[in-house]
């Protein structure tokens, strides 16, 4: 099966073919750096990563660009509120941008650039628009001039009136447009607001300009994805699009994938209505934050736990329904890397429930496969991993005496698991640690084991106890079975 993807620009799903074969260009609109991420935000980059990390695992080589927006309006009032400069504001939360990126195991994109070391190329940019007759300049702004684009609207299906004032709140009123719906490329300089030179007179770029010039100066004129939250459609993306194809004639992107926003229950006991999960309502919930109450792994998965291009609703209780289907994962692994053999290499010779567990696997890589084909269908890649646990759960459980073959078959389940689970972001063995330590964990749980084992018999009860207790405090939980105790570790 091809890979299928919904594109916002045609309205329908499409087959997706690359400009060069083998290699794919993609951009994602990264963010604003005023505060911490929230989670609504994090929907975005991780849908993102995980488009970007399929088409790895199809073989393809992926060109990410993600910019970081470092000099806007929010930037600058949260330096007056601070009593700091927006170049210190750009910097503490570029910095904790990365690092929450990092703590949630999304990839580093390929480029990271920032607004602030491409005015020179937003400049020129500019320049070649009003030489164009697109932009034109009074009194040190720089505007696009709306009418000499006949293409606006292709991709959010609105009309040029409906980017007069009020259709965002990055839309102000402004006299000296020719036009309500024309908007800023170059702002002029404002006192105490940062700025540079440029033939206009001191001044910074609009918001909208600088996806235009980085996109086209690490992708090219024309690129495969251009990827955003959908609150980005219009006007952002909109505009984006007139200011590149204005100049060069070109489509600016060949698919674009918008991913739903994150959304919270009504506030009030009056509301049950549900709204947007922003900074400006309010009701956001930082990435930092959520980090010191889950696990990684409990947050990306309950983020990817409905297809990307439906709202999906916060709540507690869907995190931690996140947090028992991690364990449940985490667990699986745990036994197949004290269980299975090393060598995943199938041999001949298997038994019924070998062969069963053999081609639950084949069934679970093309489960997989086709939800990740059908649009990013992550809800139905999710469920195929679980499908293959449960298969897993009940061989290992009917099968207390594992041969040579079916040992190499949990190998064969393991590296399937985990490469399934890596393509969702879910990086198993490097949350526990499970490759480099099972071994010297094995060794020591069994000691722990044996020792209970010996205290149960003399039936000193307050020891064993104690023991099941204190395991249970560090996360390690402790099972007793007909063929003996077993162990699983508990995420966060």
């Amino acid at each position: 099966m091809s890979l299928k993807i919904f594109n916002t620009l045609t309205k329908r799903e499409e087959e997706f073919v690359p400009i060069e074969p083998n290699h794919v260009k993609m951009y994602n609109c990264g963010p604003t750096v005023y505060d911490y991420f929230h989670i609504g935000n994090a929907r975005n980059f991780i849908t993102a990563e995980i488009i970007r990390r399929y088409l790895e695992y199809k073989g393809y080589k992926v060109t990410f660009v993600q910019n970081v927006t470092d000099v806007e309006d929010k930037i600058i009032k949260k330096a007056n509120a601070t009593g700091v400069t927006p170049a210190e504001v750009a910097q503490k939360f570029t910095d904790a941008y990365f690092e929450d990126m990092k703590a949630l195991g999304i990839l580093e994109p390929t480029y990271s650039p920032k607004a602030t070391e491409h005015i020179n190329d937003i400049i020129e940019f500019v320049k070649k628009l009003i030489e164009k007759g697109i932009a034109y300049e009074v009194d040190g702004d720089v505007y696009y001039d709306l009418s000499k684009f006949e293409g606006y609207g292709k991709l959010s299906g609105q009309k040029v009136e409906d980017t007069i004032a009020g259709a965002s709140e990055r839309v102000e009123i402004n006299e000296k447009k020719r036009h309500p719906a024309d908007f800023d490329l170059w702002k002029k300089a404002k006192p105490g607001e940062p700025s540079w030179e440029s033939p206009w007179g001191p001044g910074r770029p609009g918001w909208h300009i600088e996806c235009s010039v980085m996109s086209s100066k690490y992708l090219g004129e024309t690129f495969d994805i251009h990827s955003g939250g959908n609150d980005l459609i219009f006007p952002h993306h909109e505009n984006e699009i007139a200011q590149s194809e204005a100049l060069t004639g070109k489509i600016l992107a060949r698919y674009w994938i918008h991913n739903g926003m994150l959304i919270t229950a009504g506030r009030s006991s009056e509301s049950q209505e549900s709204e947007k999960m922003s900074k400006s309502l309010g009701n956001v919930e930082t990435v930092r934050n959520l980090l010191k109450k889950y696990s990684p792994l409990a947050i990306r998965l309950f983020l990817i736990s409905g297809h990307y291009r439906s709202p999906l609703e916060y709540r507690k209780s869907s995190l931690d329904e996140a947090s028992s289907a991690v364990d449940r994962i985490l667990n699986c692994v745990t036994t197949l890397t004290k269980l299975g053999s090393q060598d995943d290499i199938i041999p001949d010779g298997l038994s019924d429930s070998e062969k069963g567990l053999n081609n639950a696997v084949d069934l679970a890589i093309s489960k997989f496969e086709e939800s990740m084909d059908d649009d990013f269908n992550t809800p139905g890649a999710i469920g195929a991993v679980f499908e293959l646990i449960g298969a897993t759960n009940k061989f290992i459980s009917d099968n207390p005496s594992l041969s040579t073959q079916g040992k190499a078959i949990l190998g064969r389940v393991k590296t399937v698991l985990v490469k399934l689970c890596d393509v969702l972001g879910l990086n198993v063995l490097e949350s526990k640690g499970l490759e480099e330590s099972s071994a010297l964990v094995d060794g020591l749980m069994n000691l722990i084991i044996e020792i209970r084992r010996s205290a149960r018999e003399k039936k000193d009860w307050a020891t064993a106890d104690k023991i099941r207790e204190s395991l249970s405090d560090l996360g390690i939980k402790l099972e007793d079975t007909r063929e003996g105790t077993i162990w699983k570790i508990a995420s966060k």
